[in-house]
Formats: structure tokens, sequence, C-alpha cells
């Protein structure tokens, strides 16, 4: 649809960081399979070194790109290009998605039947057709770090009593109350993002779209997911390596304990949290000698590697403290 400024419902962001023809493809995909609400599509490329900026600057719906001359980050991108959002409402989408069968049509539409909702999220699925557990979460709690430090949620991992992160094996099939829906298929009215001023940029990556539904849930919100919108999300497309994606992850854990957590139980999280990669490690060294098997002793030595880099990630963001706001990045070009 070919919305005018006057006429637009959505405002679908997409920040593309080495993922050229992912995020192509996703593109391919909205045009596709959406066709009853009126859109935009708002790109920012966050400095990628592959040939993003160039195939998106082609793209049909490549007329609104902010190519940025270096990489700020998940959070800080979205919170740019929301800046300049038209729509009445703002669908964040990962560019490592392909939505399917009119997802984003009936995730408006899903939105406007359960309006107190005030965010919204789908289903999503491997590439393959299985689930994909992580289009929403539970919120961290002391029990769901023990589960993991001790080794409980990868021994049971359909149980929700110890996998209450990823709610057990539950299905995603079927219309629930979530505490966090995932940001690569988020959908919010622009009015509550602006109330809550978009994603806290001190978030590079992980972690943002939890403290963005914590903090909407202080102001009466209550995350919701239908199975009616389904999307295909590949996962972790821009980042190279395990240790990479985990010490990021761990980072923004711990950001996230620092801002949710009651003081008086700051420290215990931090200190589950350090010790989930430390019995990775230590299990998976022994099962890997004693089994002489190649693979989990090669798992053991990342693992260890993440583990050393503890204090980089336990303090990563410092006390919380704020960075500049996205909006203080200027990009080095803008296609229109």
């Amino acid at each position: 649809m070919s919305p005018t400024q006057s006429t637009i419902q959505l405002t679908i962001i997409v920040v593309s960081y080495n993922t050229s023809a992912m995020t192509v493809a996703c593109l391919d995909s909205i045009a596709a399979q959406t066709r009853l609400v009126s859109y935009e599509v708002i790109i920012v490329d966050n400095a990628s070194i592959d040939d993003s900026v160039a195939a998106l600057q082609h793209h049909p719906l490549g007329q609104h790109l902010i190519a940025l001359s270096e990489n700020v980050g998940f959070a800080r991108a979205n919170n740019l290009a929301a800046v300049s959002a038209q729509g009445e409402m703002i669908l964040l989408l990962n560019p490592d998605t392909v939505v399917l069968d009119g997802a984003i049509d009936r995730l408006v539409e899903f939105a406007l039947a359960y309006p107190q909702a005030q965010i919204w999220g789908g289903r999503t699925l491997f590439a393959d057709g299985s689930l994909n557990l992580s289009s929403c979460w539970a919120k961290m709690s002391p029990w769901n770090l023990l589960c993991r430090a001790t080794g409980l949620t990868g021994l049971f991992p359909r149980s929700l009593i110890f996998n209450g992160e990823s709610y057990g094996d539950w299905q995603r099939d079927r219309i629930a109350d979530v505490d966090i829906v995932s940001g690569c298929f988020l959908l919010l009215r622009r009015s509550l993002w602006l109330e809550l001023g978009g994603f806290d940029p001190a978030f590079f990556v992980y972690g943002e779209e939890a403290d963005l539904c914590l903090r909407a849930q202080g102001l009466g919100a209550r995350p919701m997911i239908t199975p009616e919108a389904s999307i295909i999300h590949h996962g972790g497309a821009s980042e190279a390596t395990r240790i990479g994606k985990m010490t990021k992850l761990l980072a923004a854990k711990a950001l996230l304990i620092r801002r949710h957590w009651q003081p008086n139980v700051q420290s215990l999280g931090l200190v589950l949290l350090a010790a989930w990669p430390l019995s990775r490690w230590v299990a998976l060294a022994v099962i890997g000698r004693l089994t002489v098997d190649a693979h989990k002793l090669a798992a053991a030595t990342t693992w260890r590697e993440i583990w050393l880099q503890r204090q980089d990630w336990l303090f990563a963001y410092g006390k919380g403290s704020a960075v500049p706001a996205a909006t203080e990045v200027l990009p080095s070009s803008i296609a229109r």
C-alpha cells in the first residue's frame, strides 16, 4: 500500500547490520504480505561493512534509509528511526525475519481487538517451520537464574518450573499475557513509545525490549501475543561468534538486574548470572573428558572464555549510567 502522511497507520522500523540478503528478503516479505494496513518503512543501517546500504537504497521500500557512519547499537538505532515516524503505531521488525501469511495485518488487527495490552507480539518460527520460542519471555528472577546456574534449565527445558524464563515448552499457540515481547516483532502505539522515551540507549543490543516492556507495565501495559501473526526469525544473524553474542547478552542481563531488581537482591542476581557460564564450562569439560567428545570440549572452551571475560560483561554498562541519546548521532547519508 502506498500511504500518504495523513493515512499512515503503521511505521515499520528495521535496523540492519551486515545482513544484506536477509534484510532484502525481509522487505520483500513486508511488501508481499502487508495489504490491509497503510504503512511506511524506515531502515537504519548500523555501519554495515557488507553491501547492505547499496542493496537497500535500490529496494522499493528503501526510500527512508538512514545509513550511519558508526554502529550505535540496536536501541539507539531504533530511537533514531522513531524520531521521524509518522504512523499511529510502531512495529519493530528484525532484518533476519520473513513475514508470513499477512502477519503484520493480523498483528495490527489483534492490537485493535486487545487495546488494553498496549504492547503486542506474534509467533516466531525457524526457517524449517519449527517453533522459535524467542517471540516472548518471562522476566528474570533469582529462581530462574539459579536454575540456569545449576543446570536445571538444561536438564528440564520443557518444565515451566525449571525453565520459567522461556515459559517451559509452551508452544505460543494461544493468545496470552506475557512479561516481555521480543523486539524482533514488537508492536506498540507511537504515543506509548514517546511516553516511555523509546528504548533506553544504555542497552547496546539485547535486553532493550525487556526494559521497555517492564517500564511499560509500570504505566499499566499488559503485553500480549497471538499465534495468528507468525514470522520466520532466523536469529543471531548479525553476530559472528558465540562468545560475542553471549557476552553482549550477559551484559544486558546484568544491566536489567541493576535497573529492575530490588537493591537487596541485585548482588545475588549478579553472582548467579556469573555462575551460569562457570557451571556450563565445568560441566561440559567434565563430560567431554569422560566421553572423549571433542564438540563438548570445544563448547567448554567457549564457555570458559565467556566466564573469564565476566568483569567486562558484568560491568559493561557500569551502574547503568546513561549514554548520549540516539538523536545525537548524525547519519553519514540519508537516502530518501
